[in-house]
């Protein structure tokens, strides 16, 4: 089976999930509903990344494996992004375009739209492989001017 794009993936997810999360606001408040989203989010993040894990040749990850998922996730344009470095430890890229955060804004999911893809990136790599780990210290969501991706790859010892 073919892989949708992520950004039609997650715009037809968060046409599901924004009437829920407003539903759990009315009930529970934003915090609680904003938590469970989160804990959901990151639930499915991981299981996708085990997904996408059995699917390595052989079954076995490695970061270009990884890298090579990103054509993924910035199809269609859905990301516009510098590559600083990528190699067989590290993959470094800012991101200076995010149709992922323009879609949710337009669709009123902007204040979520961090729990909807965002956290997903970093934890994603704990379903596909844990020793693949991102630090980020910006994103495009909550109002940077570039998103700042940082993956390192520590290799059997």
């Amino acid at each position: 089976m073919t892989e949708l794009p992520t950004l039609t993936k997650r715009t037809l997810q968060a046409q599901v999930i924004g009437p829920i999360f407003a539903e759990m606001v009315e009930h529970l408040g934003e915090a609680k509903a904003a938590e469970i989203l989160d804990s959901a989010i990151r639930k499915a993040a991981i299981a996708e990344g085990k997904n996408f894990a059995a699917k390595a040749p052989g079954g076995v990850t490695s970061m270009a494996d990884f890298i090579k998922l990103y054509e993924l996730w910035t199809a269609d344009g859905a990301l516009e992004v510098d590559v600083l470095e990528a190699n067989d430890t590290t993959f470094n890229f800012n991101v200076t375009r995010c149709k992922y955060a323009e879609t949710y804004r337009d669709m009123g999911l902007g204040k979520i739209g961090h729990l909807l893809s965002c956290n997903r990136d970093g934890t994603f790599c704990e379903g596909y492989d844990p020793r693949i780990s991102l630090e980020r210290k910006q994103t495009i969501m909550e109002g940077a001017s570039c998103c700042t991706f940082r993956y390192r790859y520590e290799p059997k010892t």
